[in-house]
């Protein structure tokens, strides 16, 4: 159902609109000029206005120029007679979606009302989702108390206003991605889409297609153009999670688009202008990557004209009872649960823990607690089970004899039982070690692990 105002100086027309519209469920309001309607649409703030296009008093296109300063214009249609139709299509130049030609046909009217309703109604729903993540990403709504991550959002508070490129430094599962939706939506560009690559997911080879885009032709099995995510977030932000992990080939590129704002898709022969804020991330050492030749100088200047370093939790300890409460009523929302907290107990553990997983694992050690537990609060048996490993020994519980180990042979074997894991996916074994997909390659070509899979050896 849509709120329509009907705005016409001939009586008899108005009612059969009113009566053909309120027939298919719509709230319908009508005037008999110019002004008349331009008070009701004050006072109803409708989805659509009909409206005649030459009337005594204002007409149908002042009408239209005399709109409100409203956050969502009803959708406007023009009713004009045939040889009036010019001025309908000026009509439309102007913000009018659509125009009715008198004699007016009923199952014309209901089509275009219905049809203005649905967009209508599907733009209320686009800026519904965008408040929510307005809301849902506000830098106010960041649970943190402990100093280091009060001076960082400090930082995330003045860059957010600006389009200046960020470099975000962290460990894996520290939010660094939170940050960066953080800053895009909260920022002037909010509307525009936020587009997030992992860089160390995706192979060499494919890197720049995915970035850049393509044309027909442009290497085998570029049978249709493609978009690259550089175009697709025009007018928004690309969010380059894990960029220390780039080729330098493709370094090169962006480093170009930095400069140049335009982007050439592969096999292409024209640039394209693009408007894009750029966020980068890593949970690398960029000064050593560049002084290792395996990241470019220039590039790194330009990424880091604001540099955001997260810390890990194991150094904001402070704020992991908040954290805990936070997940708790995110998935007592989700799995329809009525926990009320964790017990002290188990808070300490959960503070004492180092937590290498940072929040990430925090929040799926909580997301099973919530799961699994049959009480109002959780307690230290809900968790005990996904903190097993001793901290003092690092991620892995393994002793190590008085003779030592040889960890070349650690490491190969460790390797080799990732890839059974993952049905000898290299990506996915890589996931399963924490390792970048190149670090990983380079891992196995230099264990003599790519073989034969016929021979049983391992085969990425």
């Amino acid at each position: 159902m849509a709120v329509v105002v009907v705005i016409d100086d001939e009586y008899r027309q108005v009612e059969i609109i009113r009566t053909i519209l309120e027939e298919e469920g719509h709230e319908v309001h009508t005037a008999s000029s110019g002004e008349e309607g331009l008070k009701l649409i004050n006072q109803f703030n409708p989805d659509i206005v009909l409206s005649d296009l030459k009337m005594g008093g204002i007409s149908g296109v002042e009408l239209l120029d005399a709109l409100p300063d409203m956050a969502l214009k009803p959708a406007f249609i023009i009713m004009t007679a045939y040889g009036t139709i010019s001025s309908a299509v000026e009509a439309m130049k102007k913000g009018a979606v659509d125009y009715l030609t008198k004699p007016l046909d009923k199952d014309v009217i209901v089509h275009k009302v219905r049809e203005s309703a649905e967009k209508i109604n599907l733009q209320k729903e686009n800026k519904w989702l965008r408040y929510e993540l307005y809301d849902k990403f506000k830098i106010e709504g960041i649970v943190s108390s402990s100093k280091k991550m009060e001076e960082t959002l400090e930082i995330v508070k003045k860059v957010t206003p600006t389009s200046v490129t960020v470099l975000i430094y962290g460990e894996s599962g520290t939010g660094k991605e939170l940050i960066a939706r953080a800053i895009h939506y909260n920022s002037t560009r909010r509307t525009g889409p936020f587009t997030v690559i992992n860089c160390a997911a995706i192979p060499d080879n494919l890197i720049e297609s995915e970035l850049f885009g393509f044309e027909p032709g442009a290497f085998t099995g570029a049978t249709h153009r493609k978009i690259g995510l550089f175009e697709a977030s025009d007018k928004g932000t690309l969010f380059l999670d894990e960029i220390g992990d780039l080729p330098l080939l493709t370094q090169t590129k962006i480093l170009r688009i930095l400069q140049d704002k335009e982007i050439r898709r592969l096999g292409g022969k024209n640039s394209i202008k693009v408007d894009v804020r750029i966020i980068a991330a890593t949970n690398k050492l960029l000064e050593k990557e560049v002084s290792t030749g395996r990241f470019r100088e220039d590039l790194f200047y330009r990424l880091k004209v604001v540099t955001i370093e997260l810390p890990p939790l194991r150094e904001r300890k402070e704020d992991i009872p908040a954290l805990v409460k936070f997940f708790i009523d995110k998935y007592n929302q989700e799995f329809g649960k009525r926990i009320k907290d964790a017990s002290e107990a188990a808070k300490k553990e959960l503070t004492d823990y180092l937590w290498p997983g940072n929040i990430r694992q925090l929040e799926s050690v909580i997301e099973r607690a919530v799961l699994m537990c049959d009480k109002d609060i959780i307690n230290i048996n809900d968790i005990k089970s996904e903190l097993r490993l001793p901290q003092e020994e690092g991620i892995l519980d393994i002793n190590i004899p008085d003779s030592g180990i040889n960890f070349e042979e650690l490491e190969k074997t460790l390797i080799k039982k990732a890839m059974i894991k993952s049905n000898n996916i290299a990506t996915n074994a890589a996931k399963l070690l924490g390792m970048s997909y190149k670090t990983f390659w380079y891992r196995l070509e230099k264990f003599g692990l790519k073989g034969n899979s016929s021979k049983g050896d391992i085969y990425p």
